[in-house]
């Protein structure tokens, strides 16, 4: 939702609003109703986390309430795992459906700008995956990767897949 106001100067400011209801300036001359400005989508992309989102806390939670203790992002693990069990060596990613290319070959088409740029960047993020992958599991590894959505609905299920790989 978008507003206008005077400044003291007389002129008129249009601000939107994001989704954390703050307001913002609206540099550009779109409507708020066309879509998204780039400062927006810029703030809104800034706020994104990469460590402690609501996936991993959520699977976290659920291992803790097992009695299974971790390492959280453990920098010392190749592609620094969101949850590893060392003396086990079991790596778990939680990967979300946006940033790892879920159904990726369908949704690389539902960009609406700077569509090379988000396509070339994910596509990386994914090759990325199968490297780091294919290093732990070389390395002696078991690899678990979870698509955030799967950890959202079925949290209890995925923890019984760790559980299982770290009480082998």
């Amino acid at each position: 939702m978008g507003c206008t106001c005077e400044r003291r100067d007389g002129a008129h400011q249009s601000f939107s609003e994001v989704d954390s209801g703050k307001f913002i300036p609206d540099y550009s001359i779109r409507h708020h109703s066309m879509g998204k400005t780039p400062e927006q989508i810029s703030y809104n992309m800034s706020r994104i986390r990469s460590k402690d989102t609501g996936i991993e806390l959520k699977l976290r939670k659920e291992l803790w309430s097992r009695g299974l203790r971790y390492r959280k992002n453990a920098r010392s693990v190749y592609g620094n795992p969101d949850i590893v069990f060392k003396g086990k060596k079991v790596a778990v990613f939680c990967d979300s459906e946006f940033w790892h290319g879920r159904d990726w070959e369908t949704r690389k088409f539902d960009f609406k700008s700077n569509e090379d740029r988000w396509i070339a960047k994910i596509e990386r993020n994914m090759e990325r995956d199968r490297q780091v992958t294919a290093v732990l599991e070389t390395d002696g590894w078991t690899v678990l990767r979870f698509w955030g959505k799967d950890i959202d609905k079925k949290a209890a299920d995925c923890a019984d897949e760790v559980e299982k790989a770290v009480r082998k």
